[in-house]
């Protein structure tokens, strides 16, 4: 059998499918974490500066057109509670600085009520600034004051590298719990379809029914296609076995009439060029029933191979009975047939194709063996089966010829003149190798063919 050409599969085809997914999901839950822990950690700072802002611009007090600031503890001893971080601020009134760190840059775009941040570096580190303003009353009018409020952004580094790996934690649990769904999803998808090789795989070689279990719709066009071509492959069993039953009648019977005819007129024509004509006519309708016969047998040999029974064979019934089916044509030719040896042991297997293998070896035996020769059969049985030999004190096999004997239509230089089809062998290693033994061939010592069949134990 063809092993069928394999191109990638379905299975894993599927689990990569979903470990991609899962894979560009990780990501993005790890990058979707680490900006929304950020953007926490980023609000949660600019609310408390702008807090802190908000109380140091409050408790700016106008007097006598001067302003005032009472700068509060707790504006910022909120920054510390926070983390341990530096924080810096600056106060102007427009132009004018009135404490803090001069050089402490504003937020720009601060407005009356609305807050303004920017991220920037001071003093060699990097800072989060908040900036906000109100208006005055001064000597010089209404005038905008405004407070800057800074924090340096270390600790929120180390805090936003503590979320980052907490998210890469995250994504990497993610994916191992994708990775087992997406194995168990793959499984779970292919099992319709080892089911239905299960299925299919355990009916018997005789059981050809249409496939009625259950299958998801996707399977249903390769479930009709193997329904469609099991019925079509039941039509052609049947009509194989109907023609090798006709072909034996029709074949057979023609060919038996036609030598009898003609051996009523050889017997009874004068001309001597008439009866070597009708001699030579003869033999070739012998060698066409011979191959006929044999291609017969060897057909349903093919059919029941396909379809082995398994009952227990009494192999030295099976081939004392062969032989003595054997034996009106040993005397015709007057060949000595013997059993030497028939040990009491069985085989397993089909007492049909047994039967038509020995048969096949004794009639090779007789056929090519000369008249007075032997032809011994013995059965005996092995520490591992059982062993059946056939010996003939005939001319033997060609030697430079027995590895290809047993092909089809192969015959010895040592076949010519004799009627054959070159299948005998062929059937008997067939039959052999089916039920799990092996066939040697060789001649022996004194001259002789040997055919020797190996079997395993019942």
């Amino acid at each position: 059998m063809t092993d069928p050409l394999v191109k990638g599969s379905i299975r894993r085809r599927l689990l990569l499918s979903l470990l991609a997914g899962a894979a560009i999901l990780a990501i993005v839950v790890y990058f979707v974490v680490q900006s929304v822990a950020r953007q926490v950690a980023q609000e949660s700072q600019d609310n408390i500066l702008t807090a802190s802002a908000q109380s140091i611009l409050e408790s700016a007090r106008s007097f006598g057109g001067q302003i005032n600031v009472d700068l509060p503890y707790s504006a910022l001893s909120m920054l510390d509670s926070v983390s341990d971080e530096r924080a810096f601020y600056s106060i102007h009134l427009e132009d004018e600085f009135l404490s803090g760190y001069p050089d402490l840059p504003a937020a720009p775009g601060a407005l009356a009520g609305s807050p303004a941040f920017r991220s920037t570096e001071f003093l060699g580190e990097d800072v989060r600034i908040a900036s906000v303003r109100r208006s005055v009353s001064t000597d010089m009018g209404r005038r905008f004051l405004q407070v800057s409020v800074a924090q340096t952004l270390s600790g929120q580094k180390l805090t936003l590298a503590r979320f980052s790996r907490t998210a890469m934690g995250i994504g990497a649990g993610f994916f191992l719990l994708s990775m087992l769904l997406a194995a168990i999803v793959a499984r779970s998808t292919i099992r319709p379809l080892h089911r239905l090789t299960a299925s299919v795989s355990r009916r018997g070689p005789n059981d050809l029914r249409p496939v009625a279990a259950p299958v998801p719709s996707e399977m249903v066009p390769l479930v009709s296609s193997l329904n469609t071509f099991m019925n079509r492959l039941q039509k052609s069993l049947t009509r194989s076995e109907d023609f090798i039953a006709e072909a034996a009648h029709r074949v057979r019977t023609p060919l038996a009439i036609v030598r009898t005819k003609a051996e009523i007129i050889q017997r009874q024509a004068d001309d001597p060029e008439i009866k070597v004509a009708l001699g030579e006519m003869i033999h070739a309708v012998d060698d066409s029933s011979r191959t006929a016969g044999q291609l017969l047998d060897h057909a349903m040999v093919t059919f029941r191979l396909d379809n082995l029974s398994s009952e227990d064979i009494n192999l030295a019934q099976l081939t004392h009975d062969v032989v003595e089916r054997a034996r009106p044509m040993s005397e015709l030719k007057e060949i000595d047939l013997d059993t030497t040896i028939l040990d009491d042991t069985t085989l397993h297997g089909d007492p049909i194709l047994m039967q038509n293998a020995l048969h096949n070896l004794l009639d090779n035996a007789l056929k090519y063996a000369p008249p007075g020769a032997s032809v011994d059969v013995a059965v005996t049985r092995t520490p591992d089966g059982a062993r059946i030999c056939i010996r003939d004190t005939g001319p033997g096999f060609p030697t430079g010829e027995l590895p290809s004997l047993p092909d089809r239509f192969i015959r010895g230089d040592n076949a010519k003149g004799i009627v054959g089809s070159g299948l005998g062998l062929t059937i008997v290693k067939e039959v052999v190798e089916a039920h799990g033994g092996r066939m040697e061939t060789g001649n022996n010592p004194g001259g002789g063919a040997c055919v020797t069949l190996h079997f395993p134990s019942a």
